[in-house]
């Protein structure tokens, strides 16, 4: 068994030493554990620090892509280096390296696929009441939309069987954390949280420059996802909106044409036809999205078979065996 420990890298070179002295080279249930670094694009000299320090493994951006496109291709990176198991850290040792085995433990017993590690928010003196709020309120809609019992949707602290990392695919630009939840629930993917412990702030978060910035792109990722894996819920709720503001002032303008008083009202049976038309609009692009949809999970399982197809050569051509065609 082959764990990979990821860490996705940008401008780190302060903080990335003091990350990897923290890592474990031997973790409980494994054979072998490897470290691999993402440089995003990085200007400074992360990738030598990471290279002095012994990491395995780095996949290199020319230039910044952003911290989703580094995690997917850190997970392509570890699947093609043979992991069984991922772990996925951050670069300013914000979680206590001890607690991988608390991370991989249930993907080794088969009990999850994906286990996110839980901080104890409530509890870390630099984050703010503002902030705190904030987390609390965005896991409670990640777990609305995912239908999952994830505590801590943003933290980045997570391991992932060779079997969900397969199947995991990121749109959003921003972060990797939220939409993979929410894609956990949807592809009926086993996931729990446990809690971890954090250490001492070494430096700002990235991510999260303002609050105003930072909730106002937790909202549109949620509502981008929610609209990317729930499209026929997702615009038959913004069909209905017109539609009964369309019906109600069409009722309206019936109630005054009946008593005689539907003269000069033309303006509001015009709006109501508008609302009408945009309602059965979006209840079309409903039907249109929902297709899609489908169309879009058939690839996505037929990518993850590929994979899976892939994988039995892989280990039928080590055991000198013949190729699955």
């Amino acid at each position: 068994m082959k764990l990979i420990i990821q860490i996705p890298c940008y401008n780190e070179e302060k903080t990335l030493a003091v990350t990897l002295r923290q890592l474990p080279r031997e973790v409980s249930g494994f054979d072998c554990v490897e470290w691999l670094v993402i440089n995003d694009g990085s200007q400074d000299n992360t990738e030598r620090v990471a290279r002095d320090c012994g990491v395995n493994h780095i996949v290199r951006f020319s230039r910044n892509r952003g911290l989703a496109k580094a995690f997917i291709a850190g997970l392509e990176a570890c699947l093609a280096a043979g992991a069984d198991v991922i772990v996925n850290t951050d670069a300013d040792n914000q979680y206590c390296a001890d607690d991988i085995p608390k991370l991989t433990g249930p993907v080794l017993r088969q009990e999850a696929d994906i286990v996110v590690g839980a901080r104890p928010i409530a509890d870390i003196p630099h984050f703010s009441h503002i902030k705190k709020a904030l987390q609390f309120l965005g896991s409670w809609a990640v777990r609305k939309a995912s239908m999952t019992d994830v505590v801590d949707a943003p933290s980045g602290f997570r391991a992932f069987s060779r079997s969900a990392a397969m199947q995991l695919n990121v749109f959003n630009q921003y972060t990797y954390t939220l939409e993979t939840i929410i894609q956990a629930g949807y592809k009926d993917i086993t996931i729990i949280s446990v809690p971890i412990r954090v250490n001492e702030d070494l430096r700002p978060s990235r991510l999260v420059k303002s609050m105003g910035s930072y909730v106002k792109r937790s909202v549109l990722t949620i509502g981008r996802i929610f609209m990317v894996y729930k499209p026929m819920k997702c615009f038959l709720f913004l069909g209905t909106i017109p539609l009964i503001l369309g019906l109600l002032i069409s009722l309206r303008f019936l109630l005054h044409y009946l008593i005689g008083q539907g003269g000069g009202r033309i303006q509001s049976l015009i709006l109501a036809s508008i609302l009408l038309g945009l309602a059965f609009l979006l209840y079309v692009v409903a039907l249109l999205a929902d297709l899609i949809s489908v169309n879009r999970r058939l690839l996505e399982k037929v990518d993850w078979r590929i994979q899976k197809l892939e994988d039995q050569n892989r280990v039928i051509l080590k055991q000198g065996g013949n190729r699955i065609r």
